[in-house]
């Protein structure tokens, strides 16, 4: 959640758009380059393999995973899995969605469920305002989303035409960049997660922290980084279906401030609100899975075997 709020306020208003290619080079890398696939191990849990995996990052180091892979030849659907950055979660990282992958999985659905720079070993934090180790985070972040796309349209068991992504909070808004970027994906979830820098500088808290940090460094470091702003990108997410899930006991991503999120996203879109808080709850998990099931083409797990998948626990806000 922290991250959310950090990345947020970088950024300004700006008449460009998601098919201006000035934009779009930001995110460029080599898509020949080799994946270099390393499986460290396999879990098997009934016919579903759990695969312990990394690949090469075109931003330099490695990107931890799991690949859920079902029984079967296929072809497939695939889903790419983005997780919160609770600082203080067990799971701010790539076990935030795993039982609910290996559910679809039985559903025949690949997924992968990646480890965020931020969640891999060894890395550390700048806690610096404006700093541009958090700018780099994001950007390596997006590119290994569409690195992890490759990944997955590799394989001979996915069909390349049902491909999903979903993203929780700070992978929300990942997301919401990459369904500007890059049109391999039939279907965004975007869960709980800021989507457009540009409303949320009108805000008292960001206005409060550009004159906490001095406005003019602010403002520099915001024109500099503008490009970054995933409403300049969730705004052309057509023809993707994007899934905008928020909740309603939030202190900052309040029901009125996703409701002017919603109102950016381009058309096919959907919007519900939940009773829950950030870490959203059971209802929002049956509806994500009938999300994907719709767009994807795949039958849906029973209700028994969703309620089975163990709810996301809402640790208290970290200590500043």
């Amino acid at each position: 959640m922290k991250k959310t709020l950090v990345a947020a306020f970088l950024g300004v208003c700006s008449c460009l758009f998601a098919q201006d290619s000035s934009l779009l080079r930001h995110f460029d890398y080599d898509q020949n380059a080799p994946l270099d696939i390393k499986d460290a191990g396999v879990e098997k849990r009934g016919e579903v393999a759990v695969h312990d995996v990394s690949y090469a990052s075109p931003k330099g180091g490695r990107v931890p995973a799991y690949l859920v892979v079902p029984a079967g030849k296929g072809p497939f659907a695939a889903v790419i899995w983005g997780h919160w950055y609770w600082d203080n979660s067990a799971m701010r990282n790539r076990k935030e969605f795993l039982d609910e992958a290996v559910a679809l999985a039985r559903c025949g659905v690949v997924s992968l469920l990646t480890d965020g720079p931020v969640a891999r070993p060894g890395h550390v934090e700048d806690q610096t305002p404006l700093n541009e180790q958090q700018m780099t985070d994001l950007l390596q972040q997006v590119v290994d989303m569409r690195r992890g796309a490759d990944l997955l349209l590799a394989r001979k068991d996915v069909d390349p035409t049902r491909l999903a992504y979903v993203g929780h909070s700070y992978n929300a808004g990942v997301g919401g960049i990459l369904s500007g970027v890059d049109k391999r994906f039939r279907a965004f979830v975007l869960m709980a997660g800021g989507l457009s820098d540009e409303l949320d500088l009108k805000t008292k808290e960001y206005l409060d922290y550009r004159q906490k940090v001095g406005a003019e460094k602010f403002d520099a470091f915001a024109a500099k980084y503008g490009w970054l702003d995933a409403g300049k990108y969730v705004s052309h997410a057509a023809p993707a279906t994007v899934f905008l899930q928020y909740a309603s006991q939030e202190k900052f991503l309040t029901p009125e401030r996703a409701r002017q999120y919603e109102a950016i996203v381009s058309e096919p879109k959907r919007f519900k609100l939940y009773d829950a808080p950030h870490a959203l709850n059971a209802e929002a998990r049956r509806d994500r899975i009938a999300f994907l099931a719709e767009q994807l083409k795949f039958k849906a797990p029973t209700a028994a075997e969703i309620a089975s998948i163990p709810d996301l626990v809402q640790p208290p806000e970290p200590t500043p």
